[in-house]
């Protein structure tokens, strides 16, 4: 073949390294999974923060939300994919699939879910329904891929849900139903993401993860453009929606998306349950929404289970290589 051809193929070869890192030159297939684990945790970190923003807010408007949000989000993704694939940028678009197009729908529609159940009740109601998450990214794991999820997961998401069941006892029964609704159908669709990721982990899935936030950008425009027709804001909320958009959702999906193809699809959803731990103490911090006792102490078991997973999954790791 030509040397053009051969040049071609080599730089095909690293790129095809370099989006599926769960792979090492030597087909470990777990060699990059603490560094997948300390992803997701910090996701999950991210992803916490959305409560005490929305709290924050002069507006009430979830469109209006839901709008400055996608734009700041989008623009950030776009950003990181083209960093990450100068010169293949439009190529890394296309390589997507359908797969991917369908990615970017179920996240836009999550995140106007999530959004809007965050709006219309507590911030711990909405964290009690998220917390499915990893049982329902098990079941799907399991039906879709035929991922394997060991005793210990199961084990560890057992803990876990006893644990969110602790933290929102004495206040479940107050929750709205919208609500509830709205914060069931963001749990199934970040479970419905985690498993596509696991599916497709030999593509890069950033950029179906941006066009997420082009879906739920433009439902918004036709939302607002229906309603009211003005999409006037302050200042202030405009700067906290920036953050919110490019920080907090970007950054956390952005590692949720690298992170999920380097740990099992059950374990993802287990780790970022850090975001149900940390949310409610952020707004209990900043706006003074005061969690129970039993609040505190369910989220200690499910720190517990999260670090347990953690370190078993890490030991696993380790066995496998010798």
């Amino acid at each position: 073949r030509s040397n053009s051809s051969r040049i071609f193929c080599r730089r095909q070869e690293r790129f095809d390294i370099d989006i599926d890192p769960t792979t090492d030159s030597r087909g470990g297939r777990h060699s990059h999974y603490r560094l997948g684990v300390v992803m997701v945790l910090t996701a999950g970190f991210c992803l916490s923060l959305g409560g005490v923003v929305l709290r924050s807010l002069e507006t009430s408007d979830g469109w209006l939300v839901m709008f400055y949000r996608s734009i700041a989000f989008t623009l950030t993704l776009l950003i990181i994919v083209g960093l990450r694939n100068r010169g293949r940028t439009i190529a890394t678009f296309r390589a997507i699939g359908r797969a991917g197009l369908l990615a970017a729908v179920i996240w836009g529609a999550g995140a106007i879910f999530y959004v809007f159940s965050l709006l219309a009740t507590t911030v711990a109601n909405t964290m009690i329904i998220l917390s499915v998450t990893p049982l329902c990214t098990a079941l799907l794991a399991w039906a879709v891929i035929g991922e394997r999820v060991g005793r210990t997961t199961w084990i560890a998401i057992a803990g876990a849900a006893c644990g969110v069941a602790l933290m929102f006892a004495q206040g479940f029964t107050e929750a709205r139903v919208v609500g509830s609704l709205f914060a069931f159908g963001a749990a199934l669709g970040l479970a419905a993401l985690i498993v596509i990721f696991r599916r497709a982990k030999t593509v890069d899935m950033l950029p179906a993860t941006c066009l997420g936030g082009v879906v739920s950008g433009l439902a918004a425009v036709v939302m607002i453009a229906s309603m009211t027709g003005s999409f006037a804001i302050s200042a202030h909320d405009l700067g906290l929606l920036i953050l919110m958009g490019a920080v907090q959702t970007g950054g956390g999906f952005a590692l949720l998306t690298l992170g999920a193809r380097r740990v099992p699809a059950a374990q993802v959803s287990l780790f970022a349950l850090t975001e149900i731990i940390l949310a409610p103490l952020w707004v209990w911090i900043v706006v003074d929404e005061v969690p129970a006792a039993l609040t505190l102490l369910g989220g200690a078991v499910v720190l517990c289970a999260v670090v347990g997973q953690a370190l078993a999954g890490s030991a696993g790791e380790r066995r496998e290589k010798d």
